[in-house]
Parts: structure tokens; sequence; C-alpha cells
């Protein structure tokens, strides 16, 4: 070999790191969530396959189905279990028990560890007081934001939790039971003290009569009527308003009671049909279990989100019409 062609080399610099040679290109693989979403695809589409194998597509309902004595409305009937002197008591009695104990000792927790330095419980809770002090400050005058912010939090804090127990299946369905240890057991089962109408209809008659009686205390008996009516208006057109003004303070019953009571027992309603029972009235397992997603889905969109907007609604309408009561048009 030469020197002419050792020259023509490229040079080293002594020390010099070695020229990094490319690495082939990685392609990117399936994430963990994508394969946990492909899995329960792919069982819940090999389910309806064993299912539509195994039964077919012929109906197969069972005798309680077949002579009608199953009803899906069964589940909200309220059989009284045992009586104290004139209280019937049953699962709707026993779901707002829960719901005072629970609240009570949430709260009595909350107050005994409150601290300087806040964790994650006492922000949650101190974004909850700020949120109902805002609903009340919004709506109503100081004096009644002073008088009525407790009745608005504890509006909103009783509601709530009434609805997101109303998502734990408790055995409480009386009319199915199973055997354990010997033992009789109520079949487990989601229910709401809400889906009774009894329950939003009292609450909301006690709002109706405090709005009513602010109304009335500020402006007087005569005053209180002739604030319902916007200003401005001509002698032919005061009648007709006046008459709708009155009927639509009535309405605030149904605006309240009847949005609460709707809600909740709709959308339980929607999780026990798609979660099986409407495959049980066709007499199909293969729809019962094509169904279960959606029924998850309905479950979740329900506790996540309806159970605190219905609880922030009906508490912030308590503060609108509280506060309107006090106002002029």
């Amino acid at each position: 070999m030469s020197a002419t062609t050792l020259d023509a080399r490229p040079q080293q610099r002594r020390g010099a790191p070695d020229q990094e040679q490319p690495q082939p290109e990685r392609k990117p693989g399936i994430s963990k969530g994508k394969k946990i979403g492909l899995s329960v695809f792919a069982a819940w589409l090999a389910g309806i396959i064993f299912f539509v194998a195994v039964y077919g597509i012929k109906s197969h309902k069972v005798k309680s189905v077949a002579d009608q004595s199953f009803l899906p409305t069964d589940e909200f009937k309220l059989d009284t279990w045992f009586k104290l002197g004139p209280i019937a008591f049953n699962k709707g009695v026993l779901y707002l028990l829960l719901t005072v104990g629970i609240t009570v000792l949430v709260m009595l927790y909350v107050s005994r560890r409150l601290q300087q330095r806040p964790g994650r419980l006492q922000v949650a809770v101190e974004w909850f007081y700020n949120l109902c002090q805002s609903m009340s400050h919004d709506n109503m005058d100081e004096g009644l934001t002073r008088k009525y912010f407790p009745l608005v939090a504890t509006l909103f804090v009783f509601i709530l939790v009434t609805n997101l127990l109303g998502y734990l299946p408790l055995p409480v369905d009386s009319l199915e039971k199973f055997k354990l240890f010997g033992v009789h057991i109520p079949a487990f089962q989601i229910y709401a003290a809400d889906t009774n109408f009894a329950f939003p209809l009292i609450l909301t008659l006690g709002v109706f009569v405090l709005f009513n009686y602010e109304g009335v205390k500020h402006h007087g008996p005569i005053g209180y009527l002739k604030s319902l009516m916007p200003s401005g208006l001509s002698r032919k057109m005061a009648p007709p308003i006046f008459v709708i003004e009155i009927i639509s303070v009535f309405l605030r019953l149904v605006s309240l009671s009847v949005r609460l009571w709707a809600n909740l027992l709709a959308g339980h309603l929607l999780i026990d049909f798609m979660a099986g029972e409407l495959g049980v009235l066709v007499g199909q397992v293969t729809i019962a279990w094509a169904l279960l997603p959606l029924g998850i889905a309905i479950y979740l969109f329900e506790a996540v989100l309806i159970a605190g907007l219905q609880a922030f609604i009906f508490a912030i309408l308590t503060a609108i019409y509280i506060g309107g009561a006090a106002q002029s048009h």
C-alpha cells in the first residue's frame, strides 16, 4: 500500500468519538390502553358468538315473564318490612337513614381534621363550600345569604349523597331472595330514595313555603302579589299576565320535584334495562350480553354526572326562588 493511498484516508483526531451508526427505526407498538380495549371488545364479541351458538336466536322467556308476574316497576315498590308505630319501615326509609348517617359522619370527619395546610379532602370540602356560598351570594342579598346559606348547602349535600348512594347495589330487594348459609338474603339492587316521588315532593314543599314566606315578609301580602308582575304593563295585559305569574309560582313545585324524581327514575330504569333486564323480558341472553357495555356506560354517566348535576340544580333553584321572592320584577 503506497503512502499516497494512506494520506488520502480521512484523518481522525485522537480522542474523538467514533461516528454513531444509524439505528433502525422502531415501529411503535400497541399501547397498553388499546390492548385492554381490544381484549374487552374481543371478550364481548366472543360472548355474543357463544350465546348465539348455545341458545340460538329463539326467545326463552322464564315463567314469571311469560305469565307477566314479573314487572320492571316492581323494583321501585316500597314493601313494608316492619312498622315502628305509624312509621312503615321500607327500603326508602332505609336509604334516607343511610344518607343522614353518611352525611353526618363525613362532615364530622372533615371538621375534626381541618388543617392550615389542607389535604385533598379538605381542598374538596373548601371548594364545595365556596360553590355553595357563590350560589347563595349570587342570587340572594347579604341578609338572605347569611340566613339560607346553610339550607342551600345542606340540600346540595343531602341530595348528592342520596343520589350517589343510589348507585351502590345493596341487599334491599325483598321480592327476590337467595340463600346464604341457610339464611334467606334479599337480592342486591340499586335504588335511590329520589325514585319515590314523595321524597323530592317533601323537599320542594319546604322550599315553596320558604320563598313565599320571604316574599310576603319583604313586600307584604298585596305587595308580594304586585311584585310578581313585570313593570310597565298596560291595564289590558295586567290580568292575563297576573294569572300566568300565579301559575308559574305553583309550577315551581313541578320544576323542582318532577325534575329530580324523573331524572333519577329514568336513569335507574335505563341502567336496569341495558344491564340485562331487557334480555330477560324478551327471553334473549344474547341481547342482555350485547347491551351490557351500554348499560355500564349509562351507569357511569349517571353516577358521575347526573347525581351531582341534579343536586346542584335543586340547590341553585332554591337560592334563585328565595332570592327572587324578595325582589321586584
